[in-house]
């Protein structure tokens, strides 16, 4: 990655952010009893790296398939990272977990700024995403259990039409069914969606 590339995502991480306007094209809808404008008391902070690297000439970013042994979200993919400890800043969490979630260690890492935060309400978080990069393919090392799978995905493959999709789910709350439109984006045969596509 060139240091004007570099440059480029440092001043626009520090300017206005596209935030919830861009997180709202990729939510799923209708999303019922959520105000993405307040979060409400009592939710807990969740940290992910936004982790950009350079790969066959081309900034990439590293997403993570959870594992089986992980009580929620199984199988969907995600960013690495997880809860905010008592005491530790929102970057301190990012990079430990993404240290212990796919070895990449917090002394590689420059943090360039931070995303939008993004409530999850079916988990109680606040994801707050931090942007880093690393200036060369690191050596990925995952967590067995915790990640099934890493995905090496160039920006430009985010980036292409083709990838972003939509299907039809139901959701059930309180017994009453619902159809959710879900756009997502089909990368190696996973489909990105839910909060790891808003951010």
């Amino acid at each position: 990655m060139s240091e004007a590339f570099i440059e480029l995502l440092r001043v626009a991480l520090a300017g206005p952010l596209p935030g919830m306007a861009a997180q709202l094209r990729m939510a799923p809808q209708p999303r019922v009893d959520w105000d993405p404008a307040n979060f409400p008391q009592g939710v807990r902070d969740g940290a992910v790296l936004l982790l950009l690297y350079p790969h066959n000439g081309a900034p990439h970013v590293a997403l993570t398939v959870r594992g089986a042994e992980l009580r929620r979200h199984t199988g969907q993919v995600s960013l690495p990272g997880g809860r905010v400890d008592p005491g530790e800043s929102i970057e301190a969490a990012a990079l430990r977990e993404t240290a212990e979630e796919i070895g990449v260690m917090p002394d590689t890492v420059t943090i360039l700024g931070a995303l939008t935060p993004l409530e999850i309400p079916v988990s109680g978080f606040v994801l707050r995403p931090i942007v880093g990069l690393v200036h060369a393919r690191p050596e990925f090392c995952r967590a067995e259990g915790e990640v099934a799978r890493i995905l090496e995905v160039a920006l430009s493959t985010l980036a292409d039409p083709a990838v972003l999709k939509r299907e039809t789910r139901m959701r059930v709350r309180n017994g009453v069914s619902t159809e959710v439109d879900t756009p997502y984006f089909d990368i190696d045969g996973e489909k990105v969606w839910g909060a790891t596509a808003m951010v």
